[in-house]
């Protein structure tokens, strides 16, 4: 009897190490498919509406303000409307390096997209990249208005929602390299 209480003490034990070190360890980090980042990535921009421009100051400083973006294109490339004689435009001109930040819905995840932007004021790309809530803004769409085109070179995503996490160790963030 003696002997069994002893082996149920010792299986018992095995037993305990193996679930709580199972339930202690870190969830492995996974290779997601661009596919799988970039779906996660239109879910989480079309619901946050708004995100933030990221340009550089003369100093080297950000600047961050709110955005009201178009949807991206396929190839994730993102415009904005602007007053072209507005602060970023012309930190814009001095180094079109920006970052785009959107916030999940429900704060459980972002996009970041880092890319280059490009000041276009064409109006018949003007005229198709219009708001007509807009109009209280740019009562001169001709002139006092200028569009923002940002052009993706590398896009991270996050979101618990999509189960897209960091690597559990280094939090390295899932990227897309365009």
């Amino acid at each position: 009897m003696t002997q069994q209480r002893n082996y149920f003490r010792i299986c018992f034990s095995i037993f305990l190490l193996i679930s709580f070190n199972s339930f202690g360890q870190e969830p492995a980090h996974k290779d997601y498919s661009e596919e799988v980042l970039t779906k996660a990535a239109i879910d989480i921009i079309e619901g946050a509406g708004t995100c933030a421009l990221i340009t550089l100051d003369a100093s080297g400083l950000p600047s961050v303000r709110v955005m009201d973006p178009f949807l991206p294109e396929s190839d994730f490339t993102i415009w904005f409307g602007t007053n072209p004689k507005s602060r970023k435009v012309n930190q814009i001109k001095n180094n079109p390096k920006v970052t785009l930040y959107y916030l999940e819905k429900n704060s459980s995840g972002y996009v970041v997209i880092h890319g280059t932007a490009t000041l276009v004021n064409d109006q018949s790309e003007k005229n198709k990249w219009w708001k007509t809530e807009w109009d209280a803004f740019y009562p001169n769409n001709t002139d006092a208005y200028q569009l923002i085109k940002v052009s993706p070179q590398r896009m991270e995503v996050i979101s618990y929602t999509h189960s897209i996490i960091g690597d559990p160790k280094t939090w390295e963030v899932p990227v897309v390299i365009f």
